[in-house]
């Protein structure tokens, strides 16, 4: 199902002020969401992927290896690729959709220096099928609320730039992107942000999924009460991101510790 990028042209960093420390901690930072994700069954195979700009550029990002499972991944084990598919740093290359979707939304959409995607179980069966993916009636769904836009042009595998191109500008302003008979996209202005919202949009669709599952109705919440829990919910976001990542890092130094190697 994957397919490994071949422009691996060497390019240059050295003409890139990059502070070492911030590079590092957002390896670290990346590679636990990567072992959380995997933890939590949120990935698929060598299939997903997730990226992030490097800290204090704006051409450079950080992405998983082909051939590498979200619970192989290492803080070193990340490449740094830039926006022509060129390996800066790093042994191996990207999976090509990775970068052809990745490369593209953060090249198109600026604000988005972190995105990660993933074939995620509930949240892809709720974006197989027909309608609104997120039905506003459990609390966990409001922190999304006003946030999320489908992509309903499914086109097969991203495998050139017209393809990410398309994928960016299907995502406007939102953050959160139900790709059609896809997966979804979450994007954002930092790794705690972007893991935050990920691992709650899975756990919304999937008590969305056990809810529909009895084949009773939703009980539905009056569209103030929707809006008023969504501000409710953005005004603490991110102190709780912060936080939220924090947790899952002294888990992983406890059973998993490599992660930061």
């Amino acid at each position: 199902m994957a397919h490994a990028l071949t422009s691996t042209a060497p390019a240059i960093l050295s003409n890139q002020l990059l502070d070492a420390g911030a590079v590092m901690q957002a390896r670290i930072d990346l590679a636990a969401c990567f072992r959380m994700a995997a933890k939590l069954g949120m990935h698929e195979g060598i299939c997903n992927h997730f990226s992030a700009m490097v800290p204090g550029s704006d051409s450079l990002f950080l992405v998983n290896p082909y051939g590498w499972a979200f619970s192989e991944i290492t803080a070193s084990r990340l490449l740094v690729c830039d926006f022509e598919g060129r390996v800066v740093a790093g042994s191996g290359v990207p999976e090509a959709t990775a970068f052809y979707i990745h490369a593209r939304v953060h090249l198109n959409r600026p604000r988005a220096r972190v995105a990660m995607h993933t074939h995620m179980p509930n949240a892809t069966a709720l974006a197989m099928l027909e309608g609104p993916p997120l039905a506003w009636v459990g609390q966990t769904a409001l922190k999304f609320h006003g946030r999320l836009v489908v992509d309903d042009h499914y086109n097969g595998l991203a495998l050139d730039t017209d393809e990410g191109d398309r994928i960016a500008a299907s995502m406007g302003d939102a953050d959160i992107v139900f790709m059609r008979n896809h997966g979804v996209m979450v994007v954002g202005p930092d790794i705690a942000s972007v893991w935050d919202d990920l691992y709650y949009l899975e756990r919304a669709c999937e008590v969305q999924r056990l809810a529909l599952s009895t084949g009773r109705r939703l009980k539905e919440v009056a569209p103030e009460v929707i809006e008023r829990t969504a501000a409710q919910m953005r005004e603490g976001d991110s102190e709780s991101a912060r936080l939220h990542l924090e947790s899952i890092k002294r888990i992983l130094d406890r059973e998993a510790p490599d992660y930061r190697q």
